[in-house]
């Protein structure tokens, strides 16, 4: 099976769509096969951005959704947070192509600019905060080049929240973090997801 890390997927593009309700707010979701988790939220995405909003009450600043798929973070985060800027960024072009759908659907493009990109290859733009559920399938490197770029791209002072499962790696991961950031804190965990922030 072809899997979703992938820049110009082979498998048939059949769209679907769902509705979901995050944060307060209704949202409608175009999905397709070619990207991860076609027919709802999946739980460790949405753990994620429950905890963030939580943790970022009154934040003003960018945001990046790095391998955003098909954009459930960023939207529902444009949706919910006033002064955000939002940069939505995947490997995936049809992923890319769901997300500036679902911006407009939800009526927050205005507040977010969706790139393609190998993980952050183009683009020199710094961050406030990123945002990634990683495509552990990808592999460990793959991943943990999700976290080095991240580190390059975030402003001083700047935070990383990321979701992972502890079957997924969750205690490596933070091993790889600390070393990299010089810390890292397990601020939520639910059913084996471990919701991890650094700050640089």
């Amino acid at each position: 099976m072809e899997q979703y890390f992938t820049k110009n997927p082979t498998t048939k593009d059949d769209i679907y769509k769902f509705k979901w309700n995050a944060l307060g707010e209704e949202f409608i979701f175009n999905t397709s096969n070619s990207v991860f988790s076609k027919s709802a939220v999946d739980f460790g995405t949405m753990t994620m951005i429950e905890s963030f909003k939580a943790n970022e009450k009154g934040f003003e600043g960018s945001i990046l959704d790095l391998g955003c798929g098909y954009g459930p973070v960023g939207v529902i985060l444009a949706k919910a947070m006033s002064n955000v800027k939002i940069t939505m960024l995947d490997i995936n072009e049809r992923a890319v192509k769901l997300s500036e759908m679902n911006a407009k659907e939800n009526k927050v493009a205005e507040k977010i600019n969706v790139l393609q990109s190998n993980i952050l290859e183009n683009t020199g733009e710094r961050f406030d905060r990123i945002l990634t559920n990683p495509p552990i399938r990808a592999g460990k490197e793959t991943v943990y080049m999700f976290f080095d770029k991240a580190y390059e791209h975030l402003n001083e002072g700047g935070k990383l929240y990321i979701v992972i499962q502890k079957k997924q790696g969750a205690n490596s991961a933070i091993d790889k973090l600390n070393s990299l950031f010089g810390n890292c804190e397990t601020i939520y965990k639910k059913a084996g997801y471990f919701i991890l922030l650094c700050v640089k």
